[in-house]
């Protein structure tokens, strides 16, 4: 895996760069770029060798780094590194995979690095950035949830999602390493938002994704009981009224 360290703090780039190989000394380091012209000029060259990942502080000597994404249009995945968390809503509408505070947990870019391999699937060489496209194109429907964790913001991808509940008055994103983050948003509006494909509320407290589903039985009185992973909290239970959209959504 080729990364690309765009930060202007020399001490602050080695360190980031140590932390890198402390995860995976195999991580090739193309560049460590100060500036906004700089990195400009890096992808200008004819032979620029692309990174598969950006990390980026924001505040850059000579401008916000917004400003590569904008003027490159880059389709390039960026992990976010600043000391500012101002401009968190502005980065995770960019190609962000997460968005880290400085200074740079050992553990939180771990994690970061991790989300990038799950979302970014290995492809061929030759057409590495097509999938990253595929996984990132406009779409009428959510393929990004921002979550809080602590003072943490975290870009949740639809594809680490298991299902969605209502408990205790709070709607909550439930995650396929069995993570939960509470969201702003009630089940109605999330059915909105999801691909019906996808995800499918089988009751009023409970949203679940095609993916998580291992089994579905059937009970006497017309009970269907639905086993997802990982398991959650309360039981999976088809309303009767949604018993044979759910059987037609399951056939599709």
């Amino acid at each position: 895996m080729k990364v690309l360290i765009i930060e202007d703090e020399g001490q602050t780039a080695e360190r980031l760069e140590n932390l890198i190989h402390r995860y995976d000394k195999t991580i090739r380091v193309l560049d460590k770029i100060g500036s906004v012209e700089k990195t400009l000029a890096y992808f200008a060259k004819q032979n620029a060798e692309l990174p598969d990942l950006i990390f980026m502080d924001i505040h850059l000597e000579d401008d916000l780094g917004f400003r590569i994404l904008e003027e490159l249009k880059l389709t390039v995945p960026v992990i976010f590194t600043t000391a500012f968390n101002e401009y968190a809503l502005r980065a995770f509408k960019t190609f962000s995979i997460d968005y880290l505070l400085k200074p740079i947990d050992y553990q939180e870019l771990s994690e970061a690095i991790d989300k990038f391999k799950t979302i970014v699937k290995p492809t061929l060489p030759e057409n590495r950035f097509a999938r990253l496209l595929e996984n990132y194109k406009e779409s009428a429907y959510k393929e990004r949830f921002m979550v809080t964790a602590g003072t943490r913001l975290q870009s949740i991808a639809v594809a680490q999602v298991a299902y969605f509940s209502y408990e205790r008055k709070t709607t909550l994103l439930n995650t396929t390493d069995g993570k939960f983050y509470s969201l702003d948003y009630s089940l109605d509006k999330l059915v909105e938002l999801l691909d019906p494909n996808r995800f499918f509320r089988v009751n009023r407290s409970q949203v679940i994704s095609l993916h998580s589903i291992r089994s579905v039985n059937q009970h006497p009185m017309g009970k269907m009981v639905v086993e997802i992973e990982p398991t959650p909290r309360v039981e999976v239970t088809v309303s009767l009224d949604r018993i044979a959209a759910f059987k037609d959504w399951l056939g599709k």
